[in-house]
């Protein structure tokens, strides 16, 4: 069925909706807007991220930055590591457990894409973990 562009809007805000009241219901890691986009960054970005280029990326100060990280980090969804290059930086790594949200939160989206209750489930199940 076609989507019309008047209410294409409208079903990306449900989506988005939904999303978000599946990761609030999960228990676990409680992530801000800014600690996800962080995040989201570092694992659907290839490469090396530092503090700057993360600031500079997403737009906000270096010490926005680093409480997001200190929050991801406090969960284990990231990790900082000594730049080897420059001892004065450090690089983001990913985590196991970090790897492990990202895929729970596609399955949510892809779940509250297809409009089912499925999203719920995969928030259960991530909060198991």
């Amino acid at each position: 069925m076609a989507t019309s562009p008047a209410t294409a809007p409208d079903q990306m805000l449900t989506l988005f909706r939904d999303t978000i009241v599946a990761l609030v219901r999960r228990e676990g890691s409680d992530l801000s807007a800014r600690q996800l986009g962080v995040l989201l960054t570092c694992y659907l970005h290839e490469g090396g991220h530092t503090v700057r280029g993360l600031a500079a990326e997403l737009n906000v100060s270096k010490p926005a930055i680093t409480r997001a990280l200190d929050r991801l980090a406090e969960f284990d969804l990231a990790r900082r590591k000594p730049d080897p290059a420059d001892r004065r930086s450090v690089l983001v790594q990913r985590t196991p457990k970090g790897n492990a949200f990202v895929r729970d939160l596609r399955g949510i989206i892809a779940s509250a894409a297809s409009g089912g209750r499925k999203s719920e489930a995969a928030a259960k199940r991530a909060a198991a973990r």
